[in-house]
């Protein structure tokens, strides 16, 4: 590859990179600043579906990108509350949008595997220091091993 080869390459990568960068920009426009705050605090709050361990807010994904703007057109348009937009999302992809699943019957084991993890830990550490000992042998056992142990000499 030629030099001018080259640089219109890396050229053409970074322009590209910064195009990509600029795309997950997002600019709402707030008119009232405790709505903007809101608006802040639930897509700060929500976890992208795709994602393991990002919230909204910091996910890159395609359908971070929408719940972005499903939550300004909820918050602005419709003039939903919080909980009304958390419940919407909630409705659509389940608990797993929400970092703090609610106490249901279907999240018991979520709630309790920790503790159950801690219960088990404990008592199998309690098991191991609890070992019994090895009761010394009596006079008639300590005669028939002196006895083997002649016999394998």
């Amino acid at each position: 590859m030629t030099r001018s080869g080259f640089a219109f390459a890396l050229l053409f990568f970074c322009v590209a990179g910064i195009a990509r960068a600029a795309s997950t920009v997002e600019v709402h426009q707030f008119d009232d600043p405790a709505l903007e705050a809101r608006y802040y605090g639930l897509i700060d709050e929500l976890r992208c579906p795709k994602c393991q361990n990002t919230n909204l807010a910091g996910s890159d994904a395609p359908i971070a990108h929408d719940l972005r703007n499903t939550v300004y057109r909820l918050l602005v348009e419709k003039g939903m509350s919080d909980a009304d937009i958390r419940q919407y999302l909630v409705d659509r992809y389940g608990d797993f949008v929400l970092y703090d699943p609610p106490f249901r019957p279907m999240t018991v084991v979520l709630w309790a595997l920790p503790a159950l993890a801690l219960i088990v830990g404990f008592m199998l550490l309690r098991g191991i220091s609890r070992r019994p000992e090895l009761d010394a042998l009596d006079a008639d056992e300590q005669r028939r091993l002196a006895a083997l142990d002649e016999e394998v000499r």
